[in-house]
């Protein structure tokens, strides 16, 4: 899936015990969109997180930044539910 929108709120990177690069950021999303054929004003903020090289590329980014990443949903962890979009490519 690919997301485009403004960095909402984005963390300091950290790093894994193992040394792999890590940061988590949110994206806020406004966009028109069609639904039965009526258009729909969609705005949300989605959770997401970047890992190896794709932090590294992020960790300059600043709050109100335009932004859009390709990547994929999954849980946060295995005791929650909430969905996290997981970027594996920041897209120009």
């Amino acid at each position: 899936m690919v997301l485009s929108g403004t960095v909402l709120v984005i963390d300091v990177l950290r790093h894994t015990p193992a040394g792999v690069p890590v940061l988590d950021f949110s994206i806020a999303h406004a966009s028109s969109q069609l639904e039965g054929g009526h258009a729909r004003k969609v705005e949300c903020n989605v959770p997401a997180i970047a890992v190896g090289e794709v932090a590294r590329s992020l960790a300059g980014k600043r709050p109100g930044e335009p932004i859009a990443i390709a990547g994929f949903l999954a849980a946060r962890s295995h005791r929650s539910t909430q969905l996290v979009l997981h970027a594996t490519q920041v897209r120009d």
